[in-house]
């Protein structure tokens, strides 16, 4: 059993989704690879790969390139392949049941009708595992859809910025101390 630390951003490949709601996973990922020197650029696992160090922690990044309502296949390619602890595991992607800016840490639990998450717990075989979820807002006036594919606003900006270093960050803390620490420290 493989005891580095597995982190996995959630997104949709393509240049079309760069910098919509519902690639943030992938941002946190692409920043954590900036802070610490890891290149994401092997294809395996179905997903653009890396692997490095991270606060002195063995670690491995992955973007699954499923597109999100398939992110379970990735998943549980890394998984399997490294025989990691799911408690070894953190999932990071966009929530519109948390209002722009905020971040939730969780152990486990439902997937809040995320595509993305529900695709994981059905090829894991189940919800207990970490993830952190990062509040995006909630749709209106148009499809729930168009609105988590879409690029934020200028008004946003600011806000999706700093909540990207605060994922970042939390994340760090997640890989150094472990989900209750993360979770004391940023819900």
């Amino acid at each position: 059993m493989d005891d580095s630390k597995i982190v996995i951003g959630l997104g949709n490949p393509g240049p079309e989704y760069a910098g919509t709601r519902h690639n943030l996973g992938f941002d946190v990922v692409d920043l954590l690879c900036v802070r610490h020197g890891i290149e994401c650029r092997s294809h395996k696992f179905h997903a653009l790969y890396g692997r490095g160090i991270i606060c002195d922690c063995r670690v491995h990044l992955a973007k699954p390139m499923t597109y999100m309502n398939e992110s379970g296949i990735a998943v549980r390619e890394i998984v399997s392949w490294y025989r990691s602890d799911l408690s070894q595991v953190l999932v990071i992607c966009d929530d519109v049941n948390l209002p722009l800016g905020k971040i939730r840490v969780r152990r486990g639990g439902s997937s809040g009708g995320h595509r993305g998450l529900e695709s994981i717990v059905q090829h894991l075989g189940t919800d207990q595992y970490p993830r952190l979820r990062l509040g995006i807002g909630r749709a209106s006036g148009v499809s729930m859809r168009d609105f988590v594919l879409s690029e934020f606003r200028d008004d946003e900006k600011a806000v999706v910025e700093e909540l990207r270093t605060h994922a970042a960050d939390a994340a760090e803390t997640w890989i150094v101390h472990g989900v209750e620490t993360c979770m004391n420290r940023f819900n």
